[in-house]
């Protein structure tokens, strides 16, 4: 499944721990920037590409959906095509749904190592908290909080063994996200059609409050 690949491929980033932020001195400001327009948002909705590049493969996997976040209870990932399912992410793991919003299959945090983290790291992301992306990378920030890129490259050994880095561009929204993985394999995701979101339907909020 797309979805749960891409949760591995972001599972690589969990070995982070708490350190400071390796930014250059002149990037710290435009980072301070960009992540403070972000984090204005309790939520964002938004259409996604997902884009697989996998060095076992020969062709690239695309997925393409929907997807909603809300900062403080998780994300429900919609995948359109190439086939369709309703993920739902949250710490306490990562349950597909029916079209009904019924559990297909739950696998838990205990059950999918490092799950819980994903969820939060995926809110932050999207929403602009990105502290627990730098503990371990240097930031390389380029444009303006209009119009910004940013440049994660490992800065410890062992990260480095199994990422490249991670390339982030966006504006008053993360406009993309790539994870170029040590071995080759890549995942692309771009978002469009992003907008702010409050609240959430009934049915959304169901969704994300389930055990």
């Amino acid at each position: 499944m797309g979805a749960l690949s891409m949760f591995r491929a972001l599972l690589v980033v969990l070995l982070c721990t708490a350190a400071p932020l390796h930014a250059a001195s002149g990037n710290q400001a435009l980072v301070a920037q960009v992540t403070s327009r972000l984090a204005q948002m309790k939520g964002v909705r938004a259409q996604f590409t997902q884009t697989q590049t996998l060095s076992a493969m020969k062709q690239p996997l695309v997925s393409t959906g929907t997807l909603v976040f809300m900062r403080d209870r998780g994300v429900i990932w919609r995948v359109e095509t190439p086939y369709v399912a309703t993920f739902v992410i949250t710490d306490a793991g990562v349950t597909e749904v029916d079209a009904n919003g019924k559990p297909i299959r739950t696998k838990s945090a205990q059950g999918v190592r490092g799950v819980a983290q994903v969820s939060k790291m995926m809110r932050a992301m999207l929403g602009g908290d990105l502290s627990a992306l730098y503990s371990q990378f240097d930031v390389d920030a380029h444009g303006s909080a209009s119009d910004w890129t940013l440049d994660l490259t490992p800065n410890q050994p062992q990260l480095a063994q199994a990422i490249r880095g991670l390339h982030m561009t966006g504006g008053a929204f993360l406009r993309s996200l790539r994870i170029d993985l040590a071995n080759g394999d890549t995942t692309r995701i771009e978002f469009t059609k992003s907008e702010a979101a409050d609240d959430l339907p009934s049915a959304e909020r169901t969704l994300l409050s389930a055990p």
